[in-house]
């Protein structure tokens, strides 16, 4: 009787430990290829996590996890934030990366060469602050001046690129990374350079930067159209940007449209056939590559430029050879609309 009992003590503990090592130790999650993200929003209690856990595609065992939790302590030890867990994690390694807040940063995409409003929505899609907190900083004008900008300009110096923050990163924070990013950036070109062109600020360089990004995304002749602008200064003449025209146009109606002659005569700050000089602000948030060019404007006596239609451009240095080539490019256009309503 007495072997009999020792022997079910056995059996009920080997198959308490077996259980012990399947909730704990053994893998709990399901099969999955690499690593799926959780994010844990802050005031998350446990049995917010486990479900964070279970709907991401996580968490298969659920009871493990938290009991695991309670039985530690570790369940209140757990931080909020973005986190990377691995297919076949046990229920101790997932509590152990919550506990110690072991983190894994995200990725965020900063649109280019887009309006203020569509900027703030990729900046904000993949943090856990709002558009309206980033908004709230991008206008906040003693942030602004401890950033060496203003309000107008600031937005625009949030360079487009891919960059990695933790999640519960403040837009503070963000914002200040990437304008201290621009700032490096124009501050390696002027230290090459020496003489800054037209005697530029920052802000003044991401005013012209932002009008070549509009006019071409051919990175290659971002100088050439560069040197037509300061051509254009240096001889003081107006900018004749159809980028500002465009923009304006933005301004009054909402958005983006094909520009008309009438479009041209519309007394607005930004309309630099209007009004001579840079815009009052910048019009976009431009790349790296326009600023470069807005910064290292190409020599040459080029005062005016058309598209050819495929994206790139004709530069004349005569107003008469421009005007032959730009009827070649209305032409052009009206062949293709004409092309286009017959199909």
């Amino acid at each position: 009787m007495k072997k009999r009992l020792l022997l079910l003590a056995f059996l009920v503990a080997g198959i308490g430990a077996i259980a012990v090592l399947d909730l704990f130790f053994l893998p709990a999650t399901p099969d999955y290829e690499g690593e799926r993200s959780v994010w844990i929003p802050p005031g998350s209690d446990l049995a917010a996590t486990a479900d964070s856990l279970e709907s991401s595609l996580i968490l298969s065992k659920r009871t493990g996890f938290v009991l695991l939790a309670r039985m530690s302590g570790w369940g209140a030890q757990i931080k909020a934030g973005h986190y990377r867990i691995s297919s076949g994690a046990s229920t101790v390694d997932m509590l152990g990366t919550l506990r110690r807040g072991l983190q894994s940063p995200v990725a965020v995409r900063v649109p280019g060469g887009t309006r203020r409003e569509r900027l703030i929505r990729g900046m904000a899609r993949t943090m856990a602050f709002s558009d309206n907190e980033l908004n709230a900083v991008l206008s906040d004008s003693a942030f602004a001046a401890e950033l060496g900008t203003d309000t107008t300009h600031l937005w625009a110096f949030m360079m487009p690129d891919t960059y990695s923050f933790f999640w519960l990163a403040p837009p503070e924070d963000v914002v200040t990374h990437i304008k201290q990013h621009a700032d490096r950036i124009i501050a390696s070109v002027t230290d090459t350079i020496g003489a800054v062109p037209a005697g530029m600020t920052a802000d003044e360089t991401i005013r012209m930067a932002g009008i070549i990004e509009w006019e071409t995304s051919h990175v290659e002749e971002k100088s050439t159209i560069s040197g037509v602008y300061h051509n254009r200064i240096r001889n003081g003449w107006r900018l004749d940007a159809d980028p500002t025209v465009q923009y304006a146009v933005m301004l009054r109606e909402g958005d983006k449209r094909r520009l008309l002659f009438r479009d041209y005569d519309i007394q607005h700050p930004y309309n630099t056939y209007r009004r001579r000089g840079l815009p009052p602000g910048p019009i976009t948030n431009p790349s790296a590559s326009s600023v470069i060019a807005a910064l290292t404007p190409e020599t040459h006596r080029y005062y005016f430029f058309v598209a050819r239609g495929d994206g790139t451009h004709i530069f004349s240095r005569t107003l008469g050879e421009h005007r032959r080539r730009a009827n070649e490019y209305y032409r052009l256009m009206r062949e293709r609309r004409q092309q286009a309503s017959g199909e």
